[in-house]
């Protein structure tokens, strides 16, 4: 069973390719454009079950049926959730740290980092989204950026790419799931117990053999908490469990190298999660304590007449949280064997292409340490190479590209640098050689 909900963060890998779940999560956060029509249903929207009623999926298995689950806010719009966040900051004064440094339109510089504070501590980060480390693979400023300047994030989501790409990933999941329930949820609590239902409930379905999408996969990775949402799992008919994640572009051509690298980060962490899940590495301390969720939390009425239909005896988030362990536990679940990209073009749905990523455990923790070094302030953030050709064309596609101080100062060292050369190139044709003999 799929969740219009995911937890992740970011909307955007690299500016061009979105994922199905990013896509769905930025419409039914209402972060679309108010002439665009909102996915998700107005506060107190009833729970209507989905009874058996089953869809055909589309993709490698067609015979595979899902089931689907519509999760409504408590009926705040972001801008009323904003506008009641600021009310608090005005209200206490220097007790209330925002989330992010916001900042003022006239404000030219920022700081980029914060001496004795990593950016978990700075941005009040107690795990992270799979997502996020796409981002951080395109360029580190642009993620430092994105939290200390929201406003410019959330117009970037509103990009006409991304509402074209939307309108993809939305027929495909309504093809998938059209006899899906809407479930209004009011407590964090009721938000994170609707995914880790879903997954209990898609467990058996991928043990059958059938499609799943929209699948959740958390855990501990080199000691820090991550979420994230697959776009599929089934399993080929040579018996291959594979993980698919689709990308909408607005070429009508695979992704550059730079580009893709991100989409193939993202694919192998989400196996990462995926195999420790099914191997017994999830534990309830853990969960709890990185998400910041109170085991002892009753679920709402809606939830709980939800949760009695699918004959779920839990009642609080730790009695979701130990049954969705024994789920786990006894299920027959193996590590995904395959993983795969599938890129389609935004204005037609064509299919562009599809790339089978090839997983290097050691190569990618590797990497993901690196990554981790950023979050934990042990490295300072690393941008563009503004010199390397292959990575300088990035900054044309970026929205904090006339403000970014990064970018402006390693043009001025560049500067620099080249007169420097110049000079000594002038230098060395304008100086004698002492060594040349001159003849008789």
């Amino acid at each position: 069973m799929n969740s219009k909900t995911t937890p992740r963060d970011d909307p955007l890998d690299d500016g061009c390719d979105i994922s199905n779940a990013q896509l769905i999560r930025i419409l039914s956060e209402r972060l679309a454009p108010s002439d665009q029509p909102s996915l998700t249903p107005p506060a107190g929207t009833s729970l209507t079950p989905a009874g058996t009623s089953t869809s055909l999926s589309a993709g490698a298995d067609q015979h595979s049926p899902t089931l689907g689950v519509c999760v409504v806010n408590d009926g705040q719009s972001l801008a009323k959730k904003e506008e009641r966040i600021d009310g608090q900051i005005k209200k206490r004064g220097h007790k209330v740290v925002a989330p992010f440094e916001r900042l003022s339109n006239n404000r030219s510089t920022v700081t980029l980092s914060v001496p004795d504070q990593s950016p978990m501590e700075r941005f009040s980060k107690h795990h992270l989204n799979v997502t996020q480390l796409c981002e951080q693979s395109w360029c580190e400023i642009k993620v430092v950026y994105g939290f200390l300047k929201p406003h410019m994030k959330r117009r970037e989501m509103r990009r006409p790419a991304v509402m074209t790409g939307a309108s993809i990933h939305l027929a495909r999941e309504l093809e998938a799931n059209p006899d899906a329930v809407t479930v209004v949820v009011h407590t964090r609590e009721d938000r994170e117990a609707l995914k880790l239902i879903n997954l209990i409930q898609m467990v058996p379905a991928l043990e059958a053999g059938q499609l799943v999408r929209e699948f959740p996969v958390l855990g501990v990775l080199d000691g820090v908490f991550f979420l994230g949402v697959v776009d599929e799992l089934y399993c080929s008919k040579s018996g291959d469990l594979v993980l698919s994640e689709l990308k909408t572009r607005s070429h009508n051509s695979l992704p550059h190298p730079a580009q893709a690298k991100g989409h193939s980060l993202q694919v192998g962490v989400y196996k990462l999660l995926f195999d420790s899940m099914v191997q017994g590495s999830m534990k309830r301390d853990q969960l709890l304590h990185f998400l910041k969720l109170r085991p002892h939390q009753a679920f709402g009425s809606e939830l709980q007449r939800y949760a009695q239909k699918l004959d779920l005896l839990a009642v609080t988030f730790g009695d979701l949280v130990d049954h969705l362990l024994v789920v786990l536990h006894f299920s027959n679940l193996q590590p995904i064997d395959k993983l795969c990209l599938e890129y389609r073009h935004q204005s037609s749905g064509v299919l562009i292409g599809n790339r089978e990523v090839e997983f290097e455990e050691t190569q990618l923790r590797a990497e993901l340490r690196d990554y981790l070094a950023f979050w934990r302030g042990e490295r300072e953030p690393h941008g563009v190479d503004i010199e390397d050709i292959e990575e300088a064309w990035k900054c044309r596609m970026c929205p904090y590209e006339e403000s970014c101080e990064w970018r402006r100062n390693r043009l001025q060292e560049v500067m620099v640098d080249g007169s420097k050369k110049a000079k000594l190139d002038v230098s060395k044709s304008e100086t004698p050689n002492s060594s040349r003999r001159v003849p008789n």
